[in-house]
């Protein structure tokens, strides 16, 4: 093939998987711990079919490419098409058929895949099925941007941890409070909004022991999914409270039975207290004893040493996270639990909501607490940040790292 030829089938290649990757967006929030997958179908250069992963358990990208095309075209318009998928295709039965297996009987002869899917029970046996069967496989084609993507499932397959979240609104002094507590409402409805968008696409909600008390959260999703026919996922509630002192008539443990809730506690909790937590229907996970992350009654202890704790805990339920395949955990709040997920450069991605007000007071918590840095050119920066405007408050999103 000439180089001009090959440079133009390149162009189309990734034009083609540029709309995949698009409309593999719309799974976000709905297949996790699934990744999101989008496919598109072409036949002589034109395009004629779409599809992606719209649920977790439904029907995968490239099988609803697939459907969208007969639907359109008829039973035969499959023949010798090209398939542009986001992801390599599974070759095992799960929830649904394999889609390699879908590939074949549809008589699609190229497939263009982003990248490898890391998942063991796939990891390079869709490829090697696809080429073993006469179908063309071209590999690699927007890799970086299919990458970016699924970070989150990546993260959760390759480093066995759930991706971390971390959500704030603060003044413009960057208090995340008064200091008497108070922080309701730092930012305007608008703002809010967006964060119950963000709380609808994630796995879990999780604060500490003083948020809960302070600000009695309900950590729901008070708004619809785009389509109703989506099922709308109960996001676990998790609070970080060592000795189960979150009260029983708190609107978390009212509504326990409704909307789970994971009550993380130490063997300092009472008993009694955990077991009425249990009765209203809250899952209770102990710590090991040998690890006290809230203990106030330390003495003459180092702060190095006392985070080095709190650390420890926030490691054993990020384990624990992801062998439940949390996919995506939202953290709100507050100082000290930034500061333990900081100081252990666990922060995947920021949401940060600033508000034009100050409030001032040494006693006002910042928004990270924790050890921090001590040098300003080794400061952790947000990548590529995104600044936008809800009214009069701003808000910056971005990746860390």
């Amino acid at each position: 093939m000439e180089k001009n030829n090959i440079n133009e089938l390149k162009e189309l290649d990734e034009s083609f998987m540029r709309l995949a990757l698009d409309v593999a967006v719309g799974g976000e929030g709905f297949v996790e711990p699934n990744p999101m997958v989008g496919a598109v179908l072409v036949r002589d250069g034109v395009k004629i079919g779409v599809g992606f992963h719209r649920y977790f358990g439904g029907f995968h990208a490239e099988v609803e490419a697939i459907s969208d095309a007969v639907k359109n075209f008829g039973a035969d318009v499959t023949k010798g098409a090209t398939c542009y998928v986001t992801l390599e295709p599974c070759s095992h039965y799960g929830k649904t058929p394999p889609c390699t297996e879908a590939i074949l009987q549809a008589g699609i002869k190229r497939v263009v895949i982003a990248m490898r899917d890391p998942n063991p029970v796939v990891a390079g046996g869709g490829v090697e099925i696809l080429r073993a069967n006469g179908v063309e496989v071209i590999e690699g084609t927007l890799e970086a941007e299919a990458r970016y993507l699924n970070a989150p499932y990546l993260r959760l397959i390759e480093q066995k941890r759930s991706w971390i979240i971390a959500k704030w609104a603060m003044t413009l002094d960057g208090k995340l409070a008064t200091n008497t507590g108070q922080s309701k409402w730092i930012t305007n409805e608008k703002s809010r909004l967006v964060v119950q968008k963000l709380r609808r696409r994630v796995d879990a909600i999780m604060i500490g022991s003083n948020t809960a008390k302070m600000d009695n959260p309900n950590l729901t999703v008070r708004i619809a999914a785009p389509d109703e026919s989506v099922f709308q996922r109960k996001q676990l509630r998790i609070v970080l409270d060592s000795r189960a002192e979150i009260a029983i008539e708190s609107n978390l443990v009212r509504t326990a039975k409704e909307t789970p809730v994971l009550v993380v506690v130490s063997h300092e909790a009472d008993c009694e207290r955990v077991n009425k937590l249990a009765a209203a229907g809250c899952e209770i996970l102990e710590l090991p004893r040998q690890i006290d992350l809230e203990n106030n009654k330390i003495q003459n202890d180092t702060n190095d040493k006392i985070n080095e704790i709190y650390s420890e805990r926030m490691r054993i339920l990020l384990a624990y996270l992801a062998q439940r395949k949390l996919t995506n955990v939202l953290v709100e709040g507050g100082s000290r639990l930034f500061g333990t997920l900081f100081d252990m450069r666990i922060i995947d991605e920021v949401y940060v909501f600033i508000a034009p007000k100050l409030v001032g007071g040494n006693l006002a918590p910042p928004a990270i607490g924790g050890a921090g840095i001590p040098k300003i050119e080794t400061a952790c920066k947000i990548q590529n940040p995104k600044i936008t405007t809800n009214d009069d408050d701003i808000q910056i999103h971005g990746r860390l790292y």
